[in-house]
């Protein structure tokens, strides 16, 4: 017997972790992965703004959320997040790889090796680790959905983010070596946001944005809850027959001219 539309989109029992959190798209998932049911670690860099999303969000759906500090450039912070969400729930059945980074830089040359390697670590080998050791755990499991958090620029770079869009097209490229590493049982897919107006936006010039923008099909920003309903197909049953894609969500950015 085929499910409802709503039994598709229905999370619960399950559990997510979602590093980054904390703030933007990461917080809106968090919120709408509890309001469809499910258990939530947010994961992000520092533990107090963690734990008051998961207070806030528990305070209003009912379902427990929990936060906690997570380096996403730190190999054995993946570890330690990976065996407290365990630990706490039992069982992950949504991991998404959220957290991400794009210093600014003044030149090419300008970029210190170790600014180069941290763009690398937080972007795409946090997201390895994290992904091999959950996606083995639900392989061996009831199997689950990994959901990571690419960027247009993966595909359109320009020279002010270069380091950041090269993390990029790796994690997208990861998102098919995991669908295929860990099906059938586990799920692997990709968002692709574009411009969105969450809080990182406020450093923007808003004038030249909104100029930019006019040559989108879309004519503007994405507001961060506008992430949410990728995130909802990707991580419940609707998605069922979904692995190794790519979804962008940018307003129509990705292909538009300069």
């Amino acid at each position: 017997m085929s499910k409802s539309v709503s039994e598709r989109f229905d999370l619960s029992g399950k559990v997510a972790i979602v590093t980054g959190g904390s703030r933007g798209l990461g917080l809106e998932m968090c919120k709408a992965f509890a309001a469809c049911g499910a258990n939530v670690v947010i994961a992000s860099r520092k533990a107090e703004p963690c734990e008051e999303a998961a207070r806030a969000i528990t305070e209003v759906t009912g379902i427990e959320c929990v936060g906690v500090a997570f380096h996403a450039g730190s190999w054995g912070d993946a570890d330690r997040l990976v065996d407290f969400a365990y630990d706490k729930f039992g069982h992950v059945d949504v991991l998404v790889n959220n957290a991400g980074m794009s210093p600014l830089y003044e030149s090419l040359t300008s970029v210190t090796e170790e600014l180069y390697d941290k763009v690398m670590q937080v972007n795409l080998r946090g997201p390895f680790r994290l992904s091999s050791l959950v996606g083995e755990r639900m392989a061996a499991g009831n199997g689950g959905s990994i959901i990571n958090v690419s960027s247009t620029a993966a595909v359109q770079p320009t020279p002010n983010e270069l380091p950041y869009a090269t993390a990029k097209a790796g994690l997208n490229a990861l998102t098919l070596g995991l669908a295929r590493a860990f099906g059938p049982k586990v799920r692997a897919n990709c968002i692709m946001p574009g411009p969105f107006l969450t809080d990182i936006s406020k450093a923007w010039d808003m004038e030249a944005f909104n100029e930019r923008a006019q040559l989108m099909p879309l004519q503007r920003g994405g507001e961060p809850d506008e992430v949410v309903g990728a995130a909802l197909y990707f991580a419940s049953d609707a998605s069922s027959f979904t692995t190794g894609a790519v979804l962008k969500i940018d307003g129509g950015s990705a292909w538009t001219p300069g």
